[in-house]
């Protein structure tokens, strides 16, 4: 195999896994590393503060398509789908948390992971030692985290006196059909897995939500939107939007209609389960900007636990 070159470490340097991609190729990769100038960014996104991604490119290789990858296949970042499958950890990441942590942690209400990469990527356990440490630091700092994924939450999440308890923990579903999963998420966690992960942190404790954003139209998969809903009653707040860059979503007969149906019926559901709700911004004919406070607001209570796991682990 030969010594690792470049940005190759050796501990990186070896076979993660084998994919099969939809075309039937064979695909070996390693785990590469990559260094970043600054971390910690200001999100764009409604219901997003602070955003970190730790990550560049991910190996679920979502085809709705995922907007990170075509921009970043647009900025010359990376060259096509398989390159985009190579995750490269970065490397410096929590040195650089270190140095921005003390500039940033009084303006910092939320911090998100991630938009661009998934912070706990199924099966990659390297990822999630990364992920884990990156937590544990920023509550540490009394920083509480929003956590988006694909993958399978670990138990380890649940040890409060590491972790803060104000953290918020949610997984992407838009569907309960593996065979849509096979189509359009092929190698990101099964979805039963995915909600049993999550319903373990809630029964622990845990605050935690559900993103079911992209949302596809029926001419992509024939399901029921109420048994997804059923099936995730137990969270305490729902994301639901709808599927952007698909030339098939844009092709569906009513396609405004189905999704203003779509969202009243989230709306409903959350409202007789009471569960907080947001829809995304384009998804219903008229946006309520009201509900982006879900994820925006925290109280000094938050504040004041995730001090108490500094305190804690300073031993104050």
């Amino acid at each position: 195999m030969g010594e690792p070159k470049d940005n190759l470490s050796i501990y990186h340097f070896k076979k993660l896994s084998n994919l099969i991609l939809s075309t039937g190729e064979m695909i070996y990769f390693f785990m590469l590393t990559t260094t970043r100038k600054s971390l910690l960014y200001k999100s764009g996104v409604e219901y997003a503060d602070y955003c970190i991604n730790h990550v560049e490119g991910c190996s679920h290789g979502c085809r709705f398509p995922c907007y990170a990858m075509m921009m970043k296949k647009r900025c010359g970042v990376i060259k096509d789908y398989n390159d985009w499958l190579k995750p490269k950890i970065v490397s410096n990441a929590l040195e650089l948390l270190d140095q921005e942590i003390p500039k940033l942690k009084h303006k910092i209400k939320v911090v998100h992971l991630c938009f661009t990469t998934d912070p706990f990527m199924y099966q990659q356990k390297e990822v999630e030692d990364l992920t884990l440490k990156i937590i544990e630091k920023l509550n540490r700092d009394g920083i509480r985290c929003t956590v988006l994924t694909k993958g399978i939450y670990p138990k380890a999440l649940t040890n409060t006196k590491k972790y803060g308890e104000n953290n918020e923990y949610a997984i992407t579903l838009v569907s309960l059909d593996e065979n849509f999963k096979k189509r359009y998420e092929p190698f990101s966690a099964p979805y039963e897995p995915r909600i049993k992960a999550l319903k373990y942190l809630h029964d622990k404790g845990l605050k935690t939500w559900v993103s079911m954003e992209p949302y596809p139209t029926p001419n992509l998969v024939e399901q029921n939107l109420n048994k997804i809903l059923e099936r995730i009653k137990f969270v305490d707040k729902i994301i639901f939007g709808k599927l952007n860059y698909n030339v098939k979503t844009s092709e569906f007969e009513d396609n405004k209609n189905f999704y203003q149906e779509c969202a009243e019926l989230v709306i409903d559901f959350c409202e007789k389960n009471n569960i907080e709700r947001h829809i995304k911004y384009g998804t219903q004919k008229k946006d309520n900007k009201k509900t982006e406070r879900i994820f925006r607001g925290i109280n000094m209570n938050d504040k004041v636990n995730l001090y108490g796991v500094a305190q804690a682990r300073l031993k104050i």
